[in-house]
């Protein structure tokens, strides 16, 4: 990224498949910041909302929805919710594409809604344009 100051994405992401081939496909878009990937969504709010965590530095959130311990609706209610966190990015990256999901997260505060491709390589081109995205983007610093 071409961020003054370091920024931890965390990727919350249930399918290990898919978190290898974000990861893979951001790395490729030239992104070399620390990516933490967590496969539940209770791992991944016990780190986001420790205290360390959220004065540690800025952070971008990449979210699955479709997580077998809890929504990631509700994560990303309780982020925005959260006045120390509710300046992260928030990218949602799922394989729903039903329009009042959509809207709801718009809603709720995400960022950008990313419907995850079918296919192998619309999937792994989508997330290396992701990663060109994230390359140029500013983070807001947390209050």
């Amino acid at each position: 990224m071409t961020i003054q100051r370091p920024v931890t994405i965390v990727m919350i992401e249930d399918d290990d498949g898919h978190a290898r081939l974000i990861e893979k496909n951001i790395r490729r878009a030239g992104v070399c910041n620390d990516i933490r990937h967590f496969a539940s969504g209770t791992a991944a709010v016990e780190h986001l909302f420790n205290g360390e965590s959220i004065e540690e530095r800025p952070i971008l959130v990449l979210l699955d929805l479709n997580l077998p311990d809890m929504s990631g609706t509700d994560i990303l209610a309780r982020i925005k919710a959260d006045p120390r966190m509710r300046r992260a990015p928030v990218v949602v990256l799922t394989t729903t594409d039903d329009q009042r999901e959509i809207q709801r997260c718009y809603d709720l505060g995400c960022n950008v809604y990313i419907t995850k491709p079918v296919s192998y390589e619309s999937f792994a081109q989508a997330i290396r344009q992701l990663g060109l995205f994230l390359s140029v983007m500013q983070i807001p610093e947390a209050p």
